[in-house]
C-alpha cells in the first residue's frame, strides 16, 4: 500500500454515466472534497461497518499518487508531476452524507479507503483509457472506463494546484462511475459478510472482506 498521504483529495460527480444515473447536470468544474488518513487501508483488509450508518457504498476509483511538490500547474504539465496510479474504493456512508449536506464525515470513517500498490506512471501509457470495475460477492455492478471521466487526470491536478499546493505523496481519488449501490433499484448496501472488490486494468486488483464494528 502507498505511504500515509498529506492529503487525500477526491472528486465528486467525475463519470459521465454516474451523472446520469443520478439524473444531474453536469458539473462545470470538478466537484472537490477531502478524506482523511483514517481511512486508508489496504488491500485483504476488512473494511468495518460501524454502528451509526446502515447504507454503507463502495465506489471503484482511480488514485493519483503526486511525485513532487505541483502548485499552479497548467494542464499540459500535470501529468509530470504524477508518480504513479493507484486501485482505490472509495467506501462512503450514504444516510451520513446526505443527512450531513456535505460529504467528509459520511466519507471519512475508518477503514473507507482500500487502496493496492502504487504502479508507476511509466508503465500506464494512457491513464483516460483505463477498464475499471466493482465486483461484489463475485456480481459485477460497475463496469465502465476512465475516457468517461467528465474531468480527466490532468485537468483535475491542474484545477487543485491552483488553490491548493500537492506535495509528493498527496492522493487524488478521480470520482466513480455508474452502477453504486445507492442508485441502484432496490439500493444494494455494503453488509458484513460481503467481499468487494475493485479492478482496474493495468492496474491489478483489491478485494476487502467487509465486516460489522
Amino acid at each position: 500500500m502507498i505511504a500515509m498521504p498529506q492529503k487525500i483529495v477526491c472528486v465528486g460527480l467525475n463519470y459521465r454515466d454516474h451523472a446520469e444515473e443520478q439524473g444531474v447536470d453536469l458539473p462545470r468544474r470538478p466537484l472537490l472534497f477531502a478524506k482523511w488518513g483514517n481511512t486508508l487501508i489496504p488491500s485483504g483488509e476488512a473494511i468495518r461497518i460501524p454502528p451509526i450508518s446502515q447504507n454503507v457504498d463502495y465506489e471503484a476509483e482511480l488514485g493519483v499518487v503526486i511525485g513532487r511538490q505541483a502548485q499552479r500547474v497548467a494542464v499540459d504539465d500535470a501529468l509530470e508531476f504524477v508518480e504513479g496510479y493507484v486501485v482505490a474504493n472509495d467506501v462512503s456512508a450514504r444516510d451520513l452524507q446526505f443527512a450531513d449536506g456535505q460529504w467528509v464525515r459520511g466519507k471519512s470513517l475508518d477503514t473507507f479507503l482500500p487502496v493496492g500498490d502504487l504502479v508507476p506512471v511509466s508503465e500506464i501509457p494512457d491513464v483516460q483509457a483505463l477498464p475499471i470495475r466493482a465486483v461484489l460477492n463475485g456480481d459485477t455492478m460497475q463496469d465502465s472506463n476512465t475516457s468517461n471521466m467528465i474531468f480527466g487526470v490532468a485537468e483535475i491536478i491542474a484545477f487543485v494546484t491552483q488553490a491548493i499546493t500537492l506535495e509528493p505523496g498527496d492522493l487524488i481519488l478521480t470520482g466513480t462511475p455508474a452502477g453504486v449501490g445507492a442508485f441502484r433499484t432496490p439500493p444494494v448496501w455494503l453488509a458484513p459478510g460481503d467481499e468487494i472488490a475493485i479492478e482496474i486494468d493495468g492496474l491489478g486488483s483489491i478485494a476487502n472482506p467487509v465486516l460489522a464494528g
